[in-house]
């Protein structure tokens, strides 16, 4: 399933405010019904140097774009990690699949 970018600001604000959060060990993600599907990823100054948090953007994306196949219906996520010494794609592909499970936005 393809997934589009979130990029306005009052996307953004609409989720935050509105959106139900679901908290994994390493990350809280934020999600709303859409009509289509997207996804963000809020990684702020907190977290590093701008190499660092491009990293843990890269890390992710990919560990969603595993466990995207998995939801059914169209929803807009925002993920935001939780601030820590290692990030392992790994770590947030579980996170994400038990999130998934967890709130019943899979499949079946």
């Amino acid at each position: 399933m393809k997934y589009g970018k979130i990029k306005k600001k009052k996307d953004f604000r609409k989720i935050l405010s509105t959106g139900k959060r679901a908290y994994g060990g390493t990350l809280t993600v934020v999600y709303l019904p859409a009509k289509e599907p997207s996804m963000a990823v809020c990684v702020g100054k907190k977290y590093g140097k701008s190499v660092e948090r491009n990293r843990i953007k890269r890390l992710l994306r990919e560990a969603f774009r595993a466990q995207a196949e998995k939801v059914g219906s169209p929803y807009a996520f925002l993920l935001i990690p939780k601030v820590s010494e290692t990030y392992s794609f790994e770590g947030f592909r579980k996170d994400i699949g038990g999130i998934f499970k967890r709130e019943k936005l899979e499949d079946g």
